[in-house]
């Protein structure tokens, strides 16, 4: 074990004394090859994680999934913050010598058509390739898009409320979570989290409770006055009463 550490030190000093970007990743993909070759969990497409160039990889012709404009741009969003973390599924074309999508097409779309992300992932898209004739691709891309089911109302109204309560501004929450301002009233409005808010005419901008104890501490605090936090509550109601 003491040898084979040492061999995998040396490998990996190897690696990264090479200087030129592109032959370092097609040195690590070789090794994950041979890796990948010994692994008790072959069997498993995750198990090997492909990079390979954008242009290597095209969408089918018979996905019935579609993304709204707005989901599009919190996958961006997402990307941009988190990195991939879920690789595209896909099935190798040997006679035109392309990887067919099964699954991940709009993370595809997401690296192809945003520069910045296809700069960070040096021109590559991550994959996984599955082995499958044209009716077990199509029932695999409907099984893919089936399990992942979509977030409930009440899913993402717990959420905001979460995010309310810790102090985030709803163009933070928009911004996020790809919501129009709209959409998050509404949240706020059906689930019945009207009730988390003073009695004030029905805004735009709606605070939470806590959001509006933070606002008049600070506005307290500017003025050189002791924060109200104590009172906040009952002086909404009243204001609210009186007006």
């Amino acid at each position: 074990m003491a040898d084979l550490a040492a061999q995998m030190i040396a490998l990996g000093n190897a690696i990264q004394a090479l200087e030129d970007p592109a032959v370092r990743l097609r040195v690590i993909e070789n090794v994950r090859d041979m890796m990948h070759e010994v692994s008790p969990l072959a069997s498993q497409p995750v198990d090997r994680v492909r990079w390979v160039p954008i242009d290597e990889v095209e969408p089918n012709d018979y996905n019935p999934n579609s993304v709204a404009a707005k989901e599009m741009g919190l996958l961006y969003t997402s990307i941009k913050h988190d990195g991939y973390t879920q690789p595209v599924v896909v099935v190798r074309d040997e006679a035109r010598g392309k990887y067919v999508i099964v699954d991940g097409f709009h993370r595809y779309f997401t690296c192809r058509n945003n520069p910045d992300i296809l700069a960070r992932n040096h021109g590559l898209l991550p994959i996984v390739v599955i082995s499958k004739d044209i009716n077990d691709r199509m029932a695999s891309t409907v099984r893919h898009n089936r399990a992942r089911g979509e977030h409930s109302v009440q899913g993402m109204a717990q959420m905001v409320f979460s995010m309310l309560d810790k102090g985030w501004s709803d163009a933070d929450i928009c911004n996020e979570l790809g919501m129009e301002p709209e959409e998050l009233l509404k949240l706020k409005h059906i689930t019945g989290f009207s009730k988390l808010f003073e009695d004030v005419e029905y805004a735009r901008a709606w605070e939470s409770r806590r959001q509006i104890r933070i606002r008049k501490d600070w506005e307290a605090k500017e003025r050189g006055e002791a924060t109200p936090t104590a009172a906040v509550t009952s002086e909404g109601q009243q204001d609210a009463k009186e007006g």
